[in-house]
């Protein structure tokens, strides 16, 4: 296995056909996923705040900006071709099901579906072109995305408990 190409994902979910698959078929895949303690379509609420920010370390991908911690409903009204985290363009979504993202060589599928009382998000991101620059870029990105995911984890859990 490639250092960096799996984090949280089990082997059920590395095959798991994702939309990202068919947009970039042949690319290097990078899986990460999690599990989160609320339900899908908060989970969801929160993946379409990727509209304004990355979740990760604002310092570095968000020049120093934080990312909201307040969700903005108004943020799921997605349409095809939509800026996500400044550098991807939406492509395809399903409404409390995944979306599915590019940019340049880079295209990414976050992906939820219920979990017991919670959420499974899985990421599958797959890298197109040189297979030493993909791999450089897994490698970089699982640092990257475990902090979004935990991020967003952590963002998702407080709201369902805040409404309980």
């Amino acid at each position: 296995m490639i250092p960096g190409s799996v984090w949280g994902a089990t082997e059920a979910e590395l095959e798991q056909p994702l939309p990202c698959d068919d947009v970039q078929p042949g690319g290097l895949p990078a899986d990460r996923a999690i599990s989160i303690d609320a339900p899908p379509n908060v989970v969801y609420g929160w993946l379409c705040q990727l509209r304004v920010g990355p979740y990760s370390y604002d310092l570095l991908d968000n020049f120093g900006k934080r990312s909201p911690r307040h969700r903005d409903p108004a943020l799921t009204e997605l349409e095809v071709g939509q800026r996500f985290m400044s550098a991807f363009t939406l492509v395809s979504f399903v409404l409390c099901r995944h979306l599915t993202m590019v940019s340049g060589k880079i295209c990414v599928t976050y992906a939820v579906r219920p979990e017991g009382a919670g959420t499974r998000l899985t990421v599958r991101i797959r890298f197109a072109g040189s297979r030493i620059l993909a791999r450089a870029l897994a490698l970089g990105d699982v640092v990257m995305m475990r902090k979004q995911l935990l991020t967003l984890k952590e963002l998702a859990e407080a709201e369902r408990t805040a409404v309980r």
